[in-house]
């Protein structure tokens, strides 16, 4: 079922930056919420080496036609030059929390 909604994840260096970016997608009305978890451990190959960081999980709600402005804006406010911006649709849910995410993100696109 295509509900019109998506979860969108990012990953950010610092807790300070993770809840910029989701006051940010909130006031803007690009995403209706956006959760930050943390600190994560991250491992990962980057430049040809093997990396660990600490980061915080941001996973946003908002609808699928806003991801192009919420992804330009998570690119904007995030500091790595190849942000991790993962777009999850949302196949199912509780209809009045998906005619939420879909009313408080109106606008947005």
């Amino acid at each position: 079922m295509d509900t019109g909604c998506v979860q969108v994840v990012v990953a950010v260096d610092t807790e300070e930056n993770a809840l910029r970016i989701a006051e940010a997608l909130v006031d803007e009305r690009l995403a209706a919420c956006v959760q930050v978890g943390g600190p994560v451990t991250s491992r990962y190959r980057w430049d040809g080496r093997i990396e660990t960081a600490r980061e915080f999980r941001l996973v946003a709600k908002s609808r699928g036609d806003a991801v192009p402005a919420l992804t330009e804006r998570v690119r904007e406010l995030h500091p790595y030059d190849l942000p991790e911006i993962i777009v999850v649709p949302i196949t199912g849910g509780l209809a009045g929390y998906l005619d939420w995410i879909r009313t408080e993100t109106t606008g947005a696109a």
